[in-house]
């Protein structure tokens, strides 16, 4: 599920009386996902909402150009020398440590140099494009047919000099009121992990929000395996904590007992890893480790393999973790094992969704 994407435009100004002001927007790129909701009726949109939904003011920092053009604007003796000192090679240095490193947004930044006054016609121009955010859908259709869960980690990190800052999307999704309706720009696309037939045996790797597409593959096959007998599921999830990182806890627990698509009896099984509930932290591609032999029993038997989470280390430590599997229990060279892994992939049996 995406949200808050857009293209470049080009605009034509009915008057500029701050957020109250109206602009026909033109899109240069006809297959934006806003233009049909705000702009393909010519219906002109006011120019705090084209700012809303276009523009990164908050939270991305400002290219180097921007300073070089807000020095024009400055009225400020002092601002204009710092602006043009930060716009120069020289100051190439000392503007990463404050913009890019501290991750200053275009609001702060204008904060800090109160005397320019900056177009709008250069702000549209120079502000960073708000980017497309990017969530995978956490439920199952067959178990919420007009409903579409995510799961979205409130994003939150101090610099080095000790600001505070917050995911843009993250941190405003959190602050909803879930009580009220609102309206928010968002659309489908089909994301690269499918969901899999009943008969066909999984492993799914997801730590963190990495759990998220699996939550909708479980719930699915639990309502499958009501009517018809499905494959077994293994599901290894990884956290820091399991007092305060365990996502969905309940949910995978219910379906790892009582005959559940996770549950031994079913010929799966739910493996957890948190790294900092002891001395020598613990990890996804450990617990994969620890149950090669069923790992195996199930490759053997045509099963398919799903890692989604974090695009760091994550992906290749599992993939070096299955490595070591199909060459132990196999019996198999080294580079044997890479080769089939590799067969696999081709096969769409190793499914990779990694983000950062």
């Amino acid at each position: 599920m995406c949200m808050n994407k857009i293209s470049n435009y080009t605009k034509k100004e009915k008057g500029l009386n701050g957020g109250t002001s109206e602009y026909l927007v033109h899109p240069k790129e006809m297959n934006n996902h806003l233009l049909h909701t705000h702009t393909s009726a010519n219906v002109p949109i006011k120019l705090k909402t084209f700012v809303e939904l276009t523009m990164d003011v908050a939270s991305a920092p400002p290219r180097r150009y921007f300073f070089e053009v807000m020095s024009y604007f400055a009225t400020a003796p002092h601002e204009k020398e710092k602006l043009q000192y930060f716009a120069s090679p020289e100051g190439r240095d000392d503007l990463y440590q404050y913009n890019q490193k501290e991750r200053r947004s275009v609001l702060e930044v204008l904060e800090d140099f109160p005397s320019v006054q900056m177009p709008f016609e250069w702000l549209v121009q120079l502000v960073p494009l708000l980017k497309t955010r990017a969530f995978s859908i956490s439920s199952s259709p067959i178990a919420h047919s007009n409903q579409v869960h995510l799961t979205v980690s409130v994003v939150s990190w101090m610099t080095p000099f000790k600001r505070k800052r917050s995911g843009l999307c993250s941190t405003w999704l959190a602050k909803l009121d879930p009580e009220q309706s609102i309206y928010i720009p968002a659309w489908f696309q089909k994301g690269a992990l499918s969901p899999p037939p009943p008969s066909l045996p999984l492993i799914l790797i997801g730590p963190g929000t990495g759990c998220a597409p699996f939550r909708g593959f479980v719930e699915e096959r639990a309502i499958q395996n009501e009517s018809s007998a499905t494959a077994p599921v293994l599901f290894f999830f990884g956290c820091r904590n399991e007092d305060g990182d365990f996502l969905y806890r309940d949910f995978w627990l219910s379906h790892s007992q009582n005959g559940g698509v996770l549950s031994e009896a079913k010929g799966g099984g739910l493996f957890v890893a948190f790294s900092r509930d002891q001395p020598q932290k613990v990890y996804v591609q450990h617990k994969v480790r620890e149950n090669s032999r069923k790992i195996w029993n199930l490759l053997t038997e045509g099963a398919a393999i799903y890692i989604a989470g974090s695009s760091t280390k994550m992906p290749s430590d599992v993939l070096l973790a299955f490595e070591d599997i199909v060459s132990k229990e196999g019996g198999l060279p080294r580079e044997s094992a890479v080769r089939l892994l590799r067969t696999l992939e081709k096969a769409g049996r190793y499914h990779v969704e990694a983000w950062s």
